[in-house]
């Protein structure tokens, strides 16, 4: 079964926001867990070393994909458990990622942010970051996790039309 596509685009001061929403039916603390503790974001991302904190580096493993590659990431922000802001600049471009928790009266709401190089390719973006959340929804509910082939190359032409829309 193919994931729906839920991203949405919009435009900003400074160029243009990737942003997608997750619910779970878990408390704030736990879900803040799941995206801060190095051996529960190894569930469903990677895992990572290092000392954190704001203005501190540490390094990332992006597990699920081919080569497994390890990059290093600043912190930002960090405002447990409601607010991680981080960034990454390499070959691949620069990454400036925001994730903020919310308490809902039937769990917690998840909208992470990316904001978006003006030459990045949304097309390719877009569907790894479904892939990505959907696999830290799988993760918080211990169900196998997704197909990256389930998201690309299926979800293209709805992240290339949100870009030719904006």
């Amino acid at each position: 079964m193919t994931p729906t596509p839920a991203g949405r685009l919009l435009r900003t001061e400074a160029g243009r926001d990737l942003v997608l929403t997750r619910h779970f039916r878990a408390p704030t603390a736990d879900v803040w867990a799941s995206v801060t503790e190095s051996d529960r974001t190894a569930r469903w991302f990677g895992p990572w070393e290092g000392e954190a904190g704001p203005g501190r580096t540490i390094k990332v493993q992006m597990s699920f994909e081919e080569e497994k590659p390890w990059f290093e990431m600043r912190v930002d922000a960090c405002e447990p458990p409601r607010r991680l802001a981080v960034s990454t600049i390499d070959e691949a471009g620069s990454w400036f990622l925001d994730v903020v928790l919310t308490e809902r009266s039937d769990g917690t709401e998840l909208v992470f942010t990316q904001h978006l190089d003006p030459e990045a390719d949304v097309s390719g973006v877009g569907p790894g970051w479904e892939y990505y959340l959907d696999n830290l929804v799988a993760a918080e509910l211990g169900a196998p996790l997704p197909s990256f082939d389930d998201y690309y190359p299926s979800m293209k032409s709805y992240y290339e039309e949100l870009a030719e829309n904006l």
